[in-house]
Protein backbone atom coordinates (compact mmCIF):
# COMPACT_ATOMS: atom_id res chain seq x y z
CA UNK A 1 0.00 0.00 0.00
CA UNK A 2 1.52 3.82 -0.92
CA UNK A 3 0.03 6.74 0.02
CA UNK A 4 0.84 9.74 -1.34
CA UNK A 5 -0.37 12.47 0.94
CA UNK A 6 0.63 15.45 -1.38
CA UNK A 7 -1.81 17.28 -3.98
CA UNK A 8 -1.12 17.39 -7.24
CA UNK A 9 0.40 19.76 -9.28
CA UNK A 10 -2.27 20.33 -11.75
CA UNK A 11 -4.97 20.92 -8.83
CA UNK A 12 -2.51 23.40 -7.50
CA UNK A 13 -2.18 25.18 -11.07
CA UNK A 14 -5.78 25.01 -11.51
CA UNK A 15 -7.04 28.76 -10.81
CA UNK A 16 -10.70 27.12 -10.49
CA UNK A 17 -9.70 25.15 -7.63
CA UNK A 18 -8.84 27.49 -4.99
CA UNK A 19 -5.54 25.80 -3.79
CA UNK A 20 -2.79 28.89 -4.38
CA UNK A 21 -2.74 32.10 -3.81
CA UNK A 22 -0.89 32.67 -7.09
CA UNK A 23 -3.65 32.47 -9.42
CA UNK A 24 -6.53 34.27 -8.51
CA UNK A 25 -9.46 32.29 -8.58
CA UNK A 26 -12.20 31.24 -6.02
CA UNK A 27 -11.75 30.30 -2.40
CA UNK A 28 -13.00 26.47 -2.59
CA UNK A 29 -9.87 23.91 -1.97
CA UNK A 30 -12.36 20.99 -1.56
CA UNK A 31 -10.64 17.88 -2.95
CA UNK A 32 -14.13 16.98 -3.83
CA UNK A 33 -16.00 19.88 -5.20
CA UNK A 34 -19.09 18.38 -4.48
CA UNK A 35 -19.10 18.16 -0.83
CA UNK A 36 -18.78 19.70 2.23
CA UNK A 37 -17.71 23.08 2.76
CA UNK A 38 -15.49 25.16 0.67
CA UNK A 39 -12.95 27.79 1.75
CA UNK A 40 -15.21 30.36 1.55
CA UNK A 41 -17.60 29.09 3.42
CA UNK A 42 -15.57 28.40 6.79
CA UNK A 43 -13.69 31.92 6.54
CA UNK A 44 -17.78 33.57 6.24
CA UNK A 45 -19.33 31.71 9.12
CA UNK A 46 -15.97 30.95 11.44
CA UNK A 47 -15.19 33.02 14.84
CA UNK A 48 -11.95 34.35 15.79
CA UNK A 49 -11.42 31.45 17.86
CA UNK A 50 -12.28 29.07 15.69
CA UNK A 51 -9.82 30.88 12.68
CA UNK A 52 -7.10 31.30 15.58
CA UNK A 53 -7.40 27.50 16.43
CA UNK A 54 -7.58 26.26 12.67
CA UNK A 55 -4.39 29.17 11.76
CA UNK A 56 -2.51 27.73 14.15
CA UNK A 57 -3.33 23.35 14.76
CA UNK A 58 -2.75 23.25 11.00
CA UNK A 59 -0.89 26.06 9.28
CA UNK A 60 1.90 26.14 12.72
CA UNK A 61 0.98 30.12 12.29
CA UNK A 62 2.66 31.97 14.83
CA UNK A 63 0.65 35.46 13.72
CA UNK A 64 -2.83 32.83 14.02
CA UNK A 65 -4.45 35.57 16.20
CA UNK A 66 -3.37 38.55 13.90
CA UNK A 67 -4.55 36.70 10.89
CA UNK A 68 -8.17 35.67 12.18
CA UNK A 69 -8.71 39.59 13.34
CA UNK A 70 -7.94 40.37 10.07
CA UNK A 71 -10.21 37.97 8.31
CA UNK A 72 -12.47 39.09 10.68
CA UNK A 73 -12.45 42.67 10.34
CA UNK A 74 -12.06 42.48 6.26
CA UNK A 75 -15.35 39.69 5.81
CA UNK A 76 -17.39 42.48 7.61
CA UNK A 77 -16.94 44.87 4.66
CA UNK A 78 -16.96 42.74 1.70
CA UNK A 79 -17.04 38.55 2.02
CA UNK A 80 -13.90 36.92 1.26
CA UNK A 81 -14.38 34.82 -1.66
CA UNK A 82 -11.40 35.17 -3.24
CA UNK A 83 -7.95 33.88 -2.98
CA UNK A 84 -5.58 36.97 -3.95
CA UNK A 85 -7.82 38.60 -1.53
CA UNK A 86 -7.60 36.27 0.94
CA UNK A 87 -3.74 36.42 0.34
CA UNK A 88 -3.93 40.24 0.68
CA UNK A 89 -5.71 40.36 3.68
CA UNK A 90 -2.87 38.00 5.58
CA UNK A 91 -0.11 40.27 3.94
CA UNK A 92 -1.25 43.22 5.28
CA UNK A 93 -1.86 41.67 8.76
CA UNK A 94 1.58 40.17 9.39
CA UNK A 95 4.07 41.75 6.46
CA UNK A 96 5.72 40.72 3.97
CA UNK A 97 9.00 39.70 5.43
CA UNK A 98 8.33 38.56 9.13
CA UNK A 99 9.85 35.31 8.99
CA UNK A 100 12.84 35.09 8.67
CA UNK A 101 12.61 32.91 4.60
CA UNK A 102 11.57 35.52 2.52
CA UNK A 103 11.20 33.31 0.11
CA UNK A 104 8.15 32.05 1.67
CA UNK A 105 4.61 34.08 0.85
CA UNK A 106 2.55 35.29 4.36
CA UNK A 107 -0.30 33.91 3.17
CA UNK A 108 1.65 29.99 2.40
CA UNK A 109 0.92 28.86 6.01
CA UNK A 110 -3.08 30.19 5.83
CA UNK A 111 -3.74 28.47 2.61
CA UNK A 112 -2.35 25.45 4.46
CA UNK A 113 -4.02 25.32 7.28
CA UNK A 114 -7.37 26.22 5.40
CA UNK A 115 -7.15 23.32 3.00
CA UNK A 116 -6.10 21.11 6.15
CA UNK A 117 -8.95 21.84 7.75
CA UNK A 118 -11.79 21.96 5.45
CA UNK A 119 -10.51 18.22 4.05
CA UNK A 120 -9.94 16.85 7.40
CA UNK A 121 -6.46 15.73 5.74
CA UNK A 122 -4.90 14.83 9.15
CA UNK A 123 -8.00 12.94 10.05
CA UNK A 124 -7.95 11.03 7.21
CA UNK A 125 -4.76 9.67 7.38
CA UNK A 126 -4.95 9.08 11.29
CA UNK A 127 -7.60 7.07 10.32
CA UNK A 128 -6.75 5.65 7.50
CA UNK A 129 -3.23 4.24 8.67
CA UNK A 130 -4.71 1.64 10.86
CA UNK A 131 -6.89 0.18 8.40
CA UNK A 132 -4.54 -0.17 6.24
CA UNK A 133 -2.48 -1.94 8.46
CA UNK A 134 -5.30 -4.99 9.33
CA UNK A 135 -5.38 -5.28 5.42
CA UNK A 136 -1.50 -5.80 4.82
CA UNK A 137 -0.77 -10.05 4.58
CA UNK A 138 2.51 -11.11 6.05
CA UNK A 139 5.15 -9.33 4.31
CA UNK A 140 2.99 -6.72 3.04
CA UNK A 141 4.52 -3.22 3.05
CA UNK A 142 3.07 -0.17 4.12
CA UNK A 143 4.95 3.03 2.13
CA UNK A 144 3.66 6.99 3.01
CA UNK A 145 4.70 9.74 1.57
CA UNK A 146 4.08 13.14 3.30
CA UNK A 147 4.94 16.63 2.32
CA UNK A 148 4.53 18.67 5.53
CA UNK A 149 5.48 18.43 9.43
CA UNK A 150 1.96 18.04 10.24
CA UNK A 151 0.93 14.24 8.39
CA UNK A 152 4.50 13.31 8.67
CA UNK A 153 5.00 13.54 12.31
CA UNK A 154 1.24 11.25 12.45
CA UNK A 155 3.18 9.08 10.34
CA UNK A 156 6.23 8.86 12.08
CA UNK A 157 4.13 8.34 15.73
CA UNK A 158 2.28 5.44 14.41
CA UNK A 159 5.02 3.58 12.84
CA UNK A 160 6.86 3.76 15.91
CA UNK A 161 3.60 2.27 18.21
CA UNK A 162 2.99 0.22 15.59
CA UNK A 163 6.62 -1.60 15.47
CA UNK A 164 6.78 -1.77 19.65
CA UNK A 165 4.95 -4.31 21.81
CA UNK A 166 2.24 -2.55 23.88
CA UNK A 167 2.43 0.25 21.21
CA UNK A 168 5.48 1.37 23.09
CA UNK A 169 3.80 2.38 26.33
CA UNK A 170 6.18 3.33 28.97
CA UNK A 171 4.05 1.94 31.91
CA UNK A 172 3.59 -1.23 30.19
CA UNK A 173 7.16 -1.43 29.48
CA UNK A 174 7.99 -1.31 33.43
CA UNK A 175 5.69 -4.75 34.09
CA UNK A 176 7.70 -7.47 35.25
CA UNK A 177 7.37 -9.37 31.78
CA UNK A 178 10.22 -11.05 30.36
CA UNK A 179 11.14 -9.89 26.80
CA UNK A 180 10.63 -13.10 25.15
CA UNK A 181 7.23 -13.12 26.48
CA UNK A 182 6.42 -9.80 24.71
CA UNK A 183 3.27 -9.69 22.25
CA UNK A 184 4.66 -9.32 18.89
CA UNK A 185 4.96 -6.08 17.39
CA UNK A 186 2.39 -5.89 14.32
CA UNK A 187 4.63 -3.74 12.16
CA UNK A 188 8.34 -3.56 11.58
CA UNK A 189 10.01 -0.55 10.12
CA UNK A 190 11.94 -1.20 7.24
CA UNK A 191 14.87 1.57 7.63
CA UNK A 192 14.99 5.50 7.86
CA UNK A 193 12.92 8.15 6.48
CA UNK A 194 13.64 8.67 2.37
CA UNK A 195 14.00 12.41 1.64
CA UNK A 196 14.72 13.54 -2.03
CA UNK A 197 17.63 13.93 -3.59
CA UNK A 198 19.67 16.77 -4.97
CA UNK A 199 19.00 15.48 -8.09
CA UNK A 200 15.30 14.53 -7.87
CA UNK A 201 15.27 17.72 -6.58
CA UNK A 202 16.13 19.81 -10.05
CA UNK A 203 13.83 17.43 -11.97
CA UNK A 204 10.85 18.30 -9.44
CA UNK A 205 11.70 21.19 -7.23
CA UNK A 206 7.85 20.51 -5.44
CA UNK A 207 9.32 17.58 -4.16
CA UNK A 208 11.68 19.81 -1.42
CA UNK A 209 9.56 18.98 1.35
CA UNK A 210 8.47 14.88 0.76
CA UNK A 211 9.14 12.70 3.18
CA UNK A 212 9.01 8.57 2.50
CA UNK A 213 8.58 6.17 5.78
CA UNK A 214 8.11 2.42 5.29
CA UNK A 215 7.10 -0.59 7.10
CA UNK A 216 6.68 -4.32 6.82
CA UNK A 217 3.53 -6.34 8.23
CA UNK A 218 5.29 -9.27 10.43
CA UNK A 219 3.63 -12.44 11.32
CA UNK A 220 2.21 -11.06 14.45
CA UNK A 221 -1.46 -11.07 14.95
CA UNK A 222 -2.85 -7.80 15.50
CA UNK A 223 -3.93 -6.96 19.28
CA UNK A 224 -6.71 -7.32 20.26
CA UNK A 225 -8.10 -3.98 20.87
CA UNK A 226 -6.23 -2.77 17.67
CA UNK A 227 -6.21 0.36 16.83
CA UNK A 228 -6.49 1.98 20.28
CA UNK A 229 -3.51 3.15 21.83
CA UNK A 230 -1.09 3.15 18.82
CA UNK A 231 -2.72 6.67 17.05
CA UNK A 232 -2.44 9.73 18.89
CA UNK A 233 -5.93 12.20 19.12
CA UNK A 234 -5.31 15.63 17.41
CA UNK A 235 -4.04 17.24 20.81
CA UNK A 236 -0.91 15.55 19.49
CA UNK A 237 -0.71 15.93 15.78
CA UNK A 238 0.20 20.04 16.43
CA UNK A 239 2.20 19.30 20.03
Amino acid sequence: MLLDLGISSPQIDDATRGFSFRHDGPLDMRMDPSRGESAAEFLARATVRELTEVLRDYGEERSAPSIARAIAAARANEPIIGTRRLAAVVAQAIGTRTRGDWRQDPATRTFQAIRIFVNRELSEVAEALPRIVSLLASGGRLAVISFHSLEDRIVKQFLARASQPYAGDHAAARLAIRTRDLPGAPLALTGRAVKPSAEELARNPRARSAVLRSAERTVHPLPADWPRGYVQDKQAWSA
